[in-house]
């Protein structure tokens, strides 16, 4: 058994779907698959305010193979990346490591092995709960895209909704050194029980890449591999929900490189969330936008997802969703749709 300060819980997602993509696509399977996710989640505490995170997980998701065409849901290319895949093979892994702990009355410090910069900022950058990995965070492009790596970072929150976060990760094990890859992220934002906004800059270096929500030629990075990107988001949810009145979260990123041309990428991100509508905790969801793209691009990418989700008891959750794009990958005529069916089961 576990220790009294060591909670657990957890769950399983099944997953069946399948995809129809352009003649064009040929880096994706079209066959029905069906695939899962298991994951557990520890939660420690030695002083009752901190905190030792640690998250193990496994999925039979199939890795990309040279050579060889990727099952639908798992591939990052053209967006159909799903939330809930995993590429273990069927091994379990650790996941996620690291451990918070207070700082006085309004500091959080934040430090671990295996994390990810948007588990260190102060503000939620989005509300809405995505089907497709790209559609998290409010887009994840290049302004809050990131990778499970070593990594530590600050967060004050004030009393009035305010706070401010900065953090960095670095991918490999040896942090903060010249030739690394390294992302240094610092957010400002300001959330009401209603509404938030926020601002970030993250400062990319040595030729770490987004791959979620972009286009090939937008995820290229030029010059000497390091980007500056901006990115602003704001959510709003309306008092009580079983209304027509859906809750809403946008999102912009803006991506320089130093580079004599085509230099600059841009997102944007719609995300909309009806809840309770038909019966007691269901959720409507629909998702759109642009992918990150490179001004020397002539195509115009376009990604959307739409969904409904409802409860068949408090631990089991049912997800139809169907999705599709345009010109995903920033290459004409490569056009996609795509249909799931998936089982949630939480402890």
């Amino acid at each position: 058994g576990f220790s009294d300060t060591t909670t657990m819980d957890g769950k399983a997602v099944f997953t069946v779907g399948a995809l129809d993509a352009d003649d064009s696509i040929t880096a994706l399977n079209e066959n029905t698959v069906f695939q899962y996710m298991y994951v557990m989640n520890l939660n420690s505490s030695f002083t009752g305010d901190d905190n030792l995170y640690v998250r193990i997980k496994t999925g039979n998701g199939p890795k990309d193979s040279a050579g060889e065409k990727t099952l639908p849901f798992n591939e990052t290319a053209y967006g159909t990346y799903l939330s809930s895949a995993n590429q273990n093979g069927d091994s379990l892994k650790v996941d996620k490591l690291w451990y918070t702990m207070p700082l006085g009355d309004s500091f959080t410090f934040t430090a671990g092995p295996k994390i990810e910069n948007y588990y260190m900022h102060g503000t939620t950058p989005s509300i809405y709960k995505p089907v497709l990995k790209q559609f998290t965070l409010g887009g994840n492009a290049s302004a809050y895209g990131a990778s499970t790596s070593p990594g530590a970072g600050l967060t004050w929150t004030g009393d009035n909704g305010l706070a401010f976060s900065t953090n960095f990760t670095t991918q490999g094990q040896s942090i903060l050194v010249d030739d690394a890859k390294t992302s240094w992220a610092t957010q400002v934002g300001y959330t009401k029980p209603q509404y938030s906004v926020s601002a970030i800059i993250n400062q990319k270096y040595n030729g770490w890449t987004d791959s979620y929500f972009t286009t090939s030629t937008g995820k290229a990075r030029g010059g000497d591999g390091s980007s500056t990107n901006v990115g602003l988001r704001a959510w709003w949810r309306p008092a009580e929900t079983g209304s027509a009145t859906p809750s809403i979260s946008v999102g912009f990123d803006t991506s320089e490189i130093d580079a004599s041309s085509n230099s600059n990428t841009t997102m944007y991100f719609v995300g909309l969330n009806w809840q309770d509508i038909f019966q007691a905790d269901d959720r409507i969801g629909l998702a759109f936008g642009q992918p990150q793209k490179n001004e020397s691009e002539t195509t115009d990418p376009f990604a959307w997802e739409a969904y409904y989700s409802f409860q068949v008891n408090d631990s089991v959750n049912i997800t139809p969703a169907i999705f599709g794009g345009s010109d995903r990958n920033g290459t004409a005529s490569s056009d996609l749709t795509g249909a799931v069916l998936e089982t949630t089961f939480k402890f």
